[in-house]
């Protein structure tokens, strides 16, 4: 019998170590090193053989995806799902996770003998849940183990082209002595899940759980090996739930897909814009809409800004929806170059709907719902904005434009004031195009 050993691994970047340390050699990352178990036993190998095959034999086919019933889910997949495919879902508990996926299992195609395997919960609970959603695909067989070898043998047997997993977490590799959710067992589980999706041509689904940082538990390496990582995304306060892919080897990162929470399960949000803004026609000081880049489209985002007196030695400064540090920057440009003075000011600033902004388009839209709100007085109707804001006070361009102007104008906005260099070279029909190269000018143009 093989003697196992103890080490110290380290869960971001996988690196071995014989002791404890408070910093890891590697990766410098502090706290992130855990005992595990290594096994000096040589791995079994694969049943099923790689075969080395020229290129010309190999024909491309982009068109090969399966529809997973759902056009937001299919977006954000890049296409639709592609075979051989593996893809990691993370989330908060009770946020969907298994209901999702659940119902993407259900509405594949009958031709793929779809399998669900659950580690967490029996078939019974998951038949209720089926039931409950009124789901019901007689190609979906479901499966309750632990053991990943079970499953990929009933996967295997049963032909299966899509197989969900419910959770990796749960999994556990019967060669390898560590417990189910340790940092060896999830790599050797997701290695074995990657070589059999990637030989058989299954596409396979992973539920993974969080931690309280918000990314994948276990170690990064899980997230290197899998071709998709998505994330739910979900405001308690709100019955909307983004999923957004911070990883796609099928198509574009950071794209996004939203869906409400109904009594029949979840149902897409075809339009995401008009959840996004306020259903108010009035506008008011401190609003303005934006028109952020998800992905592969434009979304309209309100902002909204308040300013108030403060009532302490340090004003207060809070962002929900954009960066903290980006919010600092555009106060301390709004003081030295916009002539508005926030020393003494508590200033919050929230993008409508949950959305987060993560690109510096939102930097003028920031500062005008500020100025706006500090001034008391509205910017104009039917207005959308957008640009970056740079130290000296200039109001800089921003990747696609055009496609931003030509959504606001469908949406049926009348005024956008962007940066000189975003200004269409050819008009767009409905809206009037403003374009200003420093900060003081856009104020001017902006605010009643």
């Amino acid at each position: 019998m093989a003697k196992a050993k103890k080490a110290y691994v380290c869960v971001d970047c996988g690196a071995h170590s014989v002791k404890w340390q408070g910093q890891c050699p590697d990766c410098d990352a502090w706290n992130t090193l855990t005992e595990t178990t290594v096994s000096t036993a040589l791995p079994v190998p694969s049943r099923d053989m790689a075969e080395a095959r020229a290129v010309g034999d190999l024909t491309e086919d982009s068109e090969l995806r399966y529809p997973s019933g759902f056009d937001e889910f299919d977006r954000v997949l890049g296409g639709g799902i592609v075979p051989g495919s593996v893809v990691l879902l993370g989330g908060d508990p009770g946020v969907g996770k298994s209901t999702l996926l659940q119902q993407v299992a259900t509405m594949l195609p009958v031709d793929l003998d779809v399998c669900y395997a659950t580690g967490e919960e029996s078939l019974r609970q998951v038949a209720q849940r089926s039931h409950r959603l009124g789901l019901d695909n007689p190609s979906l067989r479901l499966l309750a183990d632990t053991s990943l070898d079970n499953v990929l043998e009933q996967a295997r047997a049963m032909k299966s082209k899509a197989l969900v997993i419910d959770s990796i977490q749960t999994m556990a590799a019967a060669d390898v002595s560590s417990a189910p959710g340790s940092v060896s067992q999830l790599r050797e589980c997701v290695s074995r899940i990657v070589t059999f999706a990637k030989q058989r041509e299954v596409a396979v689904f992973l539920i993974g759980h969080i931690t309280k940082e918000g990314t994948i538990a276990g170690p990064r390496a899980v997230e290197h090996m899998v071709d998709t990582v998505m994330y739910f995304e979900n405001d308690p306060g709100s019955r909307y739930t983004i999923v957004r892919a911070v990883k796609n080897r099928f198509g574009a990162s950071s794209e996004m897909g939203v869906f409400a929470m109904s009594e029949s399960g979840f149902r897409e949000v075809r339009n995401p814009s008009a959840i996004f803004l306020s259903r108010q026609d009035e506008s008011g000081p401190g609003r303005i809409v934006t028109t952020a880049w998800e992905g592969s489209r434009p979304l309209l985002v309100e902002i909204q800004a308040l300013v108030a007196d403060s009532n302490s030695n340090y004003p207060r400064r809070l962002a929900q929806g954009v960066d903290q540090n980006r919010l600092a920057m555009i106060m301390a440009l709004l003081q030295r170059h916009g002539g508005v003075p926030l020393s003494g000011e508590d200033i919050f600033v929230n993008v409508v709907g949950g959305l987060r902004i993560g690109e510096t388009s939102a930097d003028l839209p920031v500062a005008l719902s500020v100025a706006a709100s500090f001034r008391e007085r509205p910017c104009r109707e039917r207005l959308i904005s957008f640009g970056e804001i740079g130290l000296a006070g200039e109001v800089r361009p921003v990747r696609f434009g055009d496609e931003r102007i030509r959504e606001a104008a469908k949406q049926g906005f009348t005024l956008a004031i962007v940066s000189a260099a975003n200004t269409p070279r050819e008009k767009v029909d409905g809206i009037e195009v403003v374009g200003v190269k420093t900060l003081v000018a856009a104020l001017e143009a902006a605010i009643t």
